[in-house]
């Protein structure tokens, strides 16, 4: 099964505004999704751009979303640890949140990628993307992905 995920901001393979960037306000968008699988104990998100020219950059790592929440609002507060449990990890910016697109040059791809799990996952530690990878191993349900562009002004 397929997770439909999609923004208000861009349609999948659209270009980013550049209010979701470094260019401008650098917020995160909103985001929405449908098809989570019964069963579902949490959510992930991780944000990346397999374009940056040291190889895959990443913008925002996100899970224990719960399963019943459908969505994320625009602006998403970057707080480590949110009062329903969600997580956000540690991106290559060196934080913990969103980190909007910021290309050197040419126009990137980014990717939201999301999961459904079959567990929530303990970590006293903040986890980063590959440390999120490895804990999802065998724990994946469902997934999908949101892919936007975007080229510096």
């Amino acid at each position: 099964m397929e997770i439909k995920i999609t923004s208000t901001a861009f349609n999948d393979g659209e270009m980013i505004p550049a209010k979701y960037t470094c260019d401008e306000d650098d917020i995160s968008p909103q985001l929405q999704w449908t098809n989570i699988p019964g069963g579902t104990q949490s959510i992930a998100i991780i944000n990346d751009d397999p374009d940056a020219p040291m190889g895959t950059w990443v913008h925002w790592v996100i899970y224990n979303i719960p399963p019943d929440v459908t969505g994320l609002q625009e602006n998403f507060p970057n707080d480590e640890t949110l009062s329903d449990g969600t997580r956000q990890g540690i991106t290559d910016f060196g934080k913990t949140g969103y980190g909007g697109p910021c290309p050197p040059s040419g126009t990137h791809r980014y990717y939201f990628k999301i999961y459904a799990l079959d567990t929530m996952l303990d970590s006293v530690v903040l986890l980063d993307k590959k440390s999120l990878l490895e804990m999802m191993e065998g724990h994946i349900m469902a997934q999908g992905q949101l892919m936007g562009r975007y080229k510096r002004k």
